[in-house]
Formats: C-alpha cells, structure tokens, sequence
C-alpha cells in the first residue's frame, strides 16, 4: 500500500501553530514517501464547533503551502473529509463490535457514573474509571439480561456504547519517535464510542477513518499519547492493522520550560497563530503570523526545525528540499524551544532573497498612503540588508516621509559641535554644486569641500545624519540624502543650523 498520512484538526477555535508543524510534518514524510496528504475535519463534538474555524484551517495551511491531495468521494475537488457528514459509517461499525462482543451497551445516568468516581475516590482506588472491574456493578448489556436490554432500547432510553477493554492483556506498540510504548490493559477504561445522540467519540470515529481511508502513518502531538494503547485496542477489537505511530514533542515556552500558550504570545509580544483570527462571540483579534509580516517559506523552514534537523550544517530549505530531506527518525523526542528571536532570523532570510521587484510591491502594500514604484524602489534599495519584515521598509526611516521636528539630546549634545556648525554651510554649497544628485556624487562633492576646508569628513557625518533625520544612526546617509533630494536635504540642514 502506498503512504497515506492526514491531519485532523477539530474546528473549534484559530489553529495553533503547533498544528501547523504537525500538518508540516505529515505533509513531509508523505511526500517524501511518494504518497498522499488528506485533510480530514474532526467534527463530531457539536458543542465545541466555531462557526468559521474550518475555513482557517484550510487558509492556514494554503498559506504556508501545505497542500493536501483531493477527496472525489465528497465530491469537490479539493474538498477535505468531514466527520459530521459520516455518522452512518461510525454506527455501523460501533454495531460491529457489539456484535462480535468487542463492546456493549451502557444504560448509566450521569447521577450514577458521579456516584461510582465518588465511592472509588472515597476508596481511594488507583484508577477510578469504568473498567473491567466497575463494569461489573453498572447497569449495561453486560450486567443486564437481553430482554432487559432489548426493552430498555425499544423503550428509547438513552444509552451509549462503550469499548469492552481485555480484563488482562498487554497493548505494545512501537512509537517512530519514541520507541517501544507499553501499557497493560488494566489502566485502561471503558472508553464510551457512541454517544447517546448517535454521534461518535473521537477514538471511535478516528479509527475507523483512518482505517477505511487508507492511512499509513499517524504523526500527531505528543498529548495523545496517552490515548494510542486504547487505539491499538480498538484496531485489535475489528482485527485490523494500525498504522505507525509518531507523537511529536511538545513546542515550549521561549524560556524552555512548559507548553506554549496564547499568554505566552502575549507576554514575549509574539503570535501563536499563523493567521489573525477574531472570535465569532467575543470579537477579540488573535494576531497572526501572517498579518505581522511573517513569509509562509520563513514559517515552514522554521516550524520544521521545531524538534526536527536534517543532521547537515544547512539552515534555509525550500518546501522541495525539505521533502527530501525528512525523515521522522531524526524528531526529537524532547520538547522544542518556541524561539521567536530564530523564526524572525529566518524572515529575514527569506525577505532579503526576493527579488527587488516583489520588495517594491511589499513595501508599497506597507505605506499608509500611497507611493510611486520610484520611490518604493529607493526604500529597497537602502533598507533592504536591514529590515526583518515588510513594514519596516516604511516603519524605520520615518524621515524619509517627514522631516525632523526634534533631535536625538544625546547625539546632539555630542556631536552638534563648533565643527559640525563650521561644516554645514560647507556641506550645503557641496550638494548645491551636484547636478546628477546620485549617492557617489554627493559624497565625493561633500568630502572634497570639507577636505579642502581642513575638516575631516568622519568627523561631522554623525551631525549631519542627526540634520536631516534627527537621528544619530540610520541606514547609509549618502544613499538618503539622494532618496531625499537635493532641496529637501539643504531645507533640513538648514533647519537644524536654526533650531540646534
């Protein structure tokens, strides 16, 4: 069988970006395997739905260029699976274990699974669950007579069906990531598979897609590791084959230390979303990756080193060397470091390699009011080796938008000297002389006025920065005094000669 990996996220709420280098990481080894990728939309839990959370999900992924493979059987070419739209199947299949006493029926109150967690806690039972030994005392197909059961159904009284879990069996199973997993069945409850509404459980209707869907390998977050010894049950209890297991680290906190969270963001002013999400109900806006200038080839190179590495010195892949590159045998195990300061590193690789012309549409798309290609182009040109994201090809010389009303005290203070004030005039007759007002004119008509003035050049560039910017560090001042222009240049020089 060829490979066959999904990702299932459930609609209810923005997608994390932790879910994201799952969906990655999938993406990866089933490409890299020379199979197929499929969405599958976990959406049995009605109650936790999110009006518009599906549509994030699949705009998230189309972001970053995680493209999952069609599903014909829906009937829409790129139209992903959706659990609530397979109900039948999973009653189906629940009924199948029933009848081959794999699972059975539960007719308990909600008063009376209290009762029994509140006498195994006063008991002070290792375990209080329905299980083996509990199941026993409750009211089920197991403890009841098949005429009790038979009324009590025809009667319409709610009940659920529940995983009858082996009294003594060993579930073991080798986990890609982590090695051999095993755990006796005794710790294992009674799972409910079907709910009193119809609707299946997650572990039901999980096993059965990725069953009847074809899938190969299961790469999923580490919290569900706790669950997979009862898949593995359920995979026993049809007599199927599982999949290969992986259960991938957890993404911590910047400091190293707990699972990263949205007060997380909050606190290290970052997002952990890929894409800005506002809240159907509250109408509170969650940034997004995207929205605070993150490019989706700068996401997908830094998600994937989030607990993975390719055992190379290389730091920038694209999406084609990353396929050919994975392989799940080098996941670390531990948790992955949530640096902020790397995936900012990597914007800023990937936005100094775009060509010149997509910078210009960038940095215009940026500008609060509009600018010509021309002067966008001049933006590039001298902000370029020194912006991490496209708004800061407007947000860091805002002089270059309006000149200067005050000066940086400190940097005046210093270099705003006799010589500086000697060297401006000097400096203004020099730029007036520029015909081709271009960076290497002005610099070679300003350092040979000042020269022949006696006036070392170094010594009055700070001062003259500091005039035309009020700053007194910036981005190469000979390249914006020709963004600038000649007359806008010796306004402000003059300005300062006035004000300072």
């Amino acid at each position: 069988m060829s490979a066959r990996l999904r990702f299932a996220p459930s609609p209810t709420g923005p997608l994390h970006i932790g879910g994201v280098r799952t969906a990655l990481y999938n993406y990866l080894l089933a490409k890299k395997l020379g199979g197929e990728f499929i969405l599958r939309i976990e959406d049995t839990d009605q109650n936790r739905y999110v009006e518009g959370a599906e549509d994030y999900i699949q705009e998230a992924l189309a972001w970053v260029g995680i493209n999952f493979d069609e599903s014909p059987k829906l009937g829409g070419e790129h139209a992903p699976y959706k659990q609530s739209e397979r109900k039948a199947i999973y009653a189906e299949y629940a009924q199948q274990l029933i009848d081959s006493g794999k699972a059975y029926y539960a007719f308990d109150t909600t008063d009376e699974l209290d009762a029994l967690r509140e006498r195994l806690i006063a008991e002070k039972v290792d375990n209080p669950s329905y299980n083996s030994v509990t199941r026993m005392q409750m009211k089920n197909s197991l403890t009841l007579s098949a005429d009790e059961v038979e009324k009590r159904r025809a009667n319409g009284e709610s009940c659920v069906i529940r995983l009858k879990v082996p009294i003594k069996e060993e579930v073991r199973f080798k986990d890609m990531i982590r090695d051999w997993v095993v755990v006796h069945s005794s710790t294992i409850d009674d799972k409910v598979l079907l709910k009193a509404d119809g609707m299946p459980t997650y572990h039901l209707a999980n096993i059965v897609d990725d069953h009847l869907m074809g899938i190969t390998h299961v790469i999923r977050g580490e919290e569900w590791l706790p669950s997979a010894p009862l898949h593995i049950l359920l995979y026993r209890a049809f007599g199927w084959e599982h999949p290969e297991f992986a259960h991938l680290p957890l993404l911590l906190k910047p400091e190293g230390s707990g699972k990263l969270s949205k007060r997380d963001g909050l606190l290290g002013d970052f997002p952990i979303f890929p894409l800005q999400w506002t809240d159907p109900e509250s109408g509170d806006v969650a940034r997004g990756f995207r929205e605070d200038g993150y490019l989706p080839q700068a996401m997908v190179n830094f998600l994937a080193f989030l607990g993975w590495n390719p055992g190379t010195e290389q730091e920038l892949f694209t999406m084609e060397e990353l396929i050919e590159s994975f392989s799940i045998e080098r996941v670390n195990g531990s948790g992955a470091r949530f640096d902020i300061q790397k995936a900012q590193w990597y914007n800023q690789q990937y936005l100094r390699a775009l060509p010149d012309e997509e910078l210009v549409e960038l940095a215009k798309a940026n500008a609060e009011t509009e600018i010509t290609d021309e002067f966008a182009a001049s933006l590039v040109k001298l902000l370029k080796d020194r912006v991490t994201f496209p708004k800061e090809f407007i947000t860091e010389a805002p002089y270059l938008f309006e000149a200067p009303t005050k000066y940086e005290e400190a940097i005046a203070a210093k270099q705003w000297n006799d010589q500086a004030k000697t060297a401006m005039p000097l400096i203004i007759e020099a730029l007036q002389s520029v015909e081709d007002f271009n960076s290497q004119q002005i610099h070679d008509a300003i350092f040979e006025n000042l020269t022949a003035a006696e006036i070392k050049p170094g010594k009055v560039m700070q001062a003259l920065r500091l005039a035309v910017s009020g700053q007194g560090r910036g981005a190469d001042l000979m390249l914006t005094l020709e963004i600038l222009g000649k007359t806008e240049v010796i306004s402000r020089i003059e300005k300062a000669l006035e004000l300072l």
